[in-house]
């Protein structure tokens, strides 16, 4: 008699990984392969949409990144090809239709903090390369001009920092920034955080601190209350020449209404890692394409604006943290395993 050995791989659940880039093959795909195998992975180099729902076809789990769209028909299509679990590979999930994913019985989990200080590192910087001209003159000089004419910028010290949610990335950000000793350190969230309090951070309302602030950083989750919270109305009420960053969500700040406040000279400078209309450019190469979203375009041609492509999140430490975090909750998911990873659906009164 031949005894038969099963292979226990076999058993595991067949994973979708969308939007994969070459940095989830360091962390990610390991850690998952160590636990699934390397033949239950298909990394998919393309976003979750309508159009591609039908290459979940035979998996389980869909492994989701920022930019994948799980909204009420893709949610219904994964569903419908036998998906389980909705794995995140990022801390917000305004992607997906929660309320759609309940009614068809998915499991969502996410990875609530995979690194706030890569993330609140990336608004520093940015802020310090706006207001010390540093992309400028980089460019200066590898063309071999050491001119230094046009390059004044200004202190952070002495200024008033607006922190606009104080979460952990925003918590973060704040004493990072509250080294540069600011004049005034200003916060807006419904939970006050005492750690905030005691670094000296004063709480006000959020019309207060757009009003007030010098330096305006962004820190909320894009909800139905926050889409926007920066658009004309509350740039029409901000000091001459404020300077706006945003490593947070794209959808926070209105882009017609931040392009006029620029052309205005209301907006004295903005640093931008993430743009409400991303989706159709970010995470690609785009450099032989005429751009079709024109305010982009035009935002770009701005000497006073640094995009960068949502890399905030882009360290080492982070992508390792995502890798761990989703492995662990997709061994919670077959579990069975309640955990504070899980994202529900919450009905509105």
């Amino acid at each position: 008699l031949v005894k038969l050995h099963s292979d226990p791989l076999a058993a595991m659940p067949k994973i979708a990984i969308f939007s994969f880039a070459h940095y989830d093959g360091q962390c990610l795909v390991p850690a998952l392969s160590a636990h699934v195998g390397t033949e239950n992975l298909k990394c998919l180099p393309v976003r979750l949409s309508e159009e591609t729902v039908e290459l979940a076809n035979g998996c389980e789990v869909v492994c989701l990144f920022v930019n994948d769209i799980a909204d009420e028909r893709v949610v219904n299509a994964l569903a419908d090809l036998g998906v389980k679990s909705i794995l995140l590979r990022s801390t917000g999930f305004n992607h997906v239709d929660l309320e759609c994913a309940a009614k068809r019985g998915l499991d969502i989990r996410r990875v609530p903090v995979y690194s706030p200080y890569a993330v609140a590192e990336m608004a520093v910087g940015l802020l310090l390369s706006l207001v010390r001209k540093i992309h400028k003159a980089y460019n200066r000089v590898r063309e071999h001009n050491f001119n230094i004419e046009n390059l004044q910028g200004f202190d952070i010290h002495g200024k008033t920092i607006g922190i606009l949610g104080t979460g952990n990335i925003g918590r973060i950000t704040a004493k990072i920034l509250n080294g540069f000793s600011p004049g005034r350190l200003l916060g807006f969230d419904p939970y006050p955080s005492e750690e905030m309090k005691a670094l000296g951070m004063e709480y006000v309302s959020k019309e207060t601190l757009l009003a007030e602030s010098d330096i305006i950083s962004l820190h909320v989750p894009l909800m139905p209350e926050t889409y926007h919270i920066i658009g004309k109305e509350s740039i029409a009420t901000m000091k001459q020449g404020v300077v706006i960053i945003n490593v947070s969500r794209g959808g926070l700040i209105d882009a017609e209404a931040l392009e006029e406040g620029l052309r205005q000279k209301k907006i004295g400078g903005v640093g931008m890692d993430v743009y409400e209309n991303e989706q159709s450019f970010f995470f690609k190469d785009c450099s032989d394409q005429i751009l079709s979203d024109q305010i982009l375009t035009r935002l770009l041609t701005f000497p006073n604006v640094i995009i960068t492509a949502h890399q905030a999140f882009l360290t080492t430490e982070a992508l390792q943290t995502i890798a761990d975090t989703t492995v662990q909750n997709l061994k919670d998911f077959e579990a069975g395993t309640q955990s504070s990873n899980i994202v529900e659906y919450v009905k509105k009164q």
